[in-house]
């Protein structure tokens, strides 16, 4: 199987080490163990216990439990505990999916929900996610995008990079076609903590072949775990596991010790980091109407990233502009197919994103004043 480069984990690895503040990723502040250990209540002797034998392959008992819980219907054993959401994705397309088969995914989207897919042959159909239209997702757009070769739909809500999020009605028309057509349906819920009006985690499965995939990395503020998950059936999560036996096997330990205690904790952990989101956002709302002469947007219903269009001529020039002078962070948009925007990431500190808000302005004049530097890019 050739895959093609990741576009998103390009950039990122080019410049997020390099840069002094971050505002291109699309998760929240992350917490540090000390802090982990202070909300949890995790001792330096449960820690010291932890033997680092072979785990499960569908993950500890307790950290499928705490999923079950937080996440699902209850039950651990329709949960598999992964390395981050990417490999519960990555196995669920390659455990579901056959050359030729179609799948349909939200458009911009991140790479990882239909990259694979492509990789094994398969036919990608894109649902636009439209600017004009308030990235609101249209239910007959994607009735006319099906066909007899569709076999499953990724959906991502609250979307990642455009902050668009569906209200419970949509949601089950969404369910409902996919499943009169009876497709596969993959709920990508890494934002589902981190909705402005109410909480989409913890629905369940609509119906048999609707899986859902979960990750600690966005709202949990635990990216550095890596700790992700499949809510599925047993067939589902037994086809997973034949794949994974070739790759990844199961977690560590300690990670899963850690993962389940945070989960078992999950309002605090969420809690703290969505007050200040909602600061952060009001922050990023005046900042775009001070800055509206060059910057368009639409204000995110979910997650901490924004989706504005910018009027320079070269994004992606602009971004590198922006990460080399004045060092800060964004994502271009080209990494999710809108080459016209950048995701702009609000989950950080409250200081950092009001310095970065002023960076952005300044380099913006910068950049579109500087006319020797824009027509340099331009040749490049």
């Amino acid at each position: 199987m050739k895959i093609v480069s990741a576009s998103l984990e390009e950039w990122m690895r080019e410049y997020y080490f390099d840069v002094e503040i971050d505002v291109g990723s699309s998760g929240v502040e992350p917490f540090s163990l000390h802090e982990i250990r202070a909300i949890t209540g995790v001792s330096t002797d449960e820690l010291d216990a932890i033997v680092f034998r072979d785990s499960r392959t569908f993950g500890d008992d307790r950290l499928r439990r705490a999923i079950a819980n937080r996440c699902g219907d209850g039950r651990p054993e329709r949960v598999m505990a992964t390395h981050g959401s990417n490999e519960a994705l990555f196995l669920l397309m390659n455990a579901l999916l056959e050359p030729g088969d179609e799948l349909i995914t939200l458009y911009p989207g991140y790479q990882q929900l239909f990259s694979t897919a492509e990789a094994i042959g398969c036919g990608v159909r894109r649902w636009p996610l439209r600017f004009e239209n308030g990235f609101a997702p249209d239910p007959d757009e994607l009735r006319r995008l099906i066909t007899p070769k569709t076999k499953m739909v990724t959906l991502n809500f609250p979307h990642n990079p455009t902050g668009a999020a569906v209200d419970p009605t949509l949601r089950r028309e969404i369910a409902s076609i996919a499943d009169s057509a009876g497709l596969w349906v993959i709920w990508d819920e890494a934002f589902a903590e981190l909705t402005y009006e109410s909480r989409e985690c913890c629905a369940g499965p609509s119906h048999e072949r609707s899986i859902q995939t979960g990750t600690l990395s966005k709202a949990y503020g635990a990216p550095g775990l890596r700790v992700g998950w499949c809510i599925a059936g047993p067939v589902v999560l037994n086809r997973c596991a034949h794949l994974r036996d070739y790759i990844t096997l199961h977690l560590s330990p300690l990670v899963e010790h850690i993962a389940s205690r945070i989960l078992e904790c999950a309002d605090e952990f969420v809690g703290r980091r969505l007050r200040e989101v909602w600061a952060n956002l009001a922050t990023v709302t005046l900042w775009a109407k001070d800055v509206a002469q060059d910057v368009e947007w639409i204000p995110p219903r979910g997650g901490v990233c924004a989706f504005p269009r910018l009027g320079v001529p070269d994004v992606d020039g602009f971004c590198r502009f922006l990460a080399s002078r004045y060092r800060v962070l964004l994502v271009p948009g080209s990494c999710f197919g809108a080459p016209q925007h950048v995701r702009l990431g609000f989950g950080c500190s409250s200081d950092d994103l009001q310095k970065a808000l002023v960076l952005i302005k300044a380099a913006l004049k910068d950049y579109l004043g500087n006319s020797v530097y824009t027509a340099q890019t331009a040749i490049a």
